[in-house]
């Protein structure tokens, strides 16, 4: 659990998730602003459906993406990678996360874009602040 509480901390920091899809032999990246849930292990965004990514996903999709800071010093590098699975989220769940990335990002208040859960099921953290390449891993307990 140490693993995680780490990587936590850094994603709290952070706020800009980059995401990509694929299907029918076409793959698509992008970026959103994110809240993240520590306890689902999941980042919540704002898109629309018109949207190329969107499009691709349907209503739930695989995914792999990364976070990542921007520092000069290779020694300050920290970054994640991951997969999971991407969702579009409906009614209740849809209301309760919007009021949470809301909080956040007050300016969203303004956007009618629908909600979506990227639930991630495996993490690699890249921590150079311990160390130079130094990995830090993470699996939901599902997917062990």
């Amino acid at each position: 659990m140490e693993t995680l509480t780490a990587i936590n901390r850094w994603l709290a920091k952070q706020h800009v998730v980059t995401w990509c899809v694929h299907d029918e032999g076409e793959l698509w990246c992008t970026n959103a602003f994110y809240y993240y849930d520590p306890e689902r292990v999941a980042f919540y965004v704002l898109s629309e459906d018109s949207t190329r990514h969107a499009k691709m996903t349907g209503q739930q999709a695989k995914v792999a993406g990364t976070v990542n800071g921007q520092p000069k010093t290779v020694a300050l590098i920290r970054g994640l990678q991951f997969k999971g699975e991407i969702r579009r989220l409906e009614g209740e769940e849809s209301d309760a996360q919007r009021q949470r990335y809301v909080r956040r990002f007050p300016v969203a208040l303004a956007l009618k874009a629908p909600v979506w859960e990227i639930r991630l099921d495996e993490l690699k953290f890249t921590d150079n602040t311990l160390g130079f390449g130094k990995k830090l891993h993470w699996l939901r307990a599902e997917q062990a």
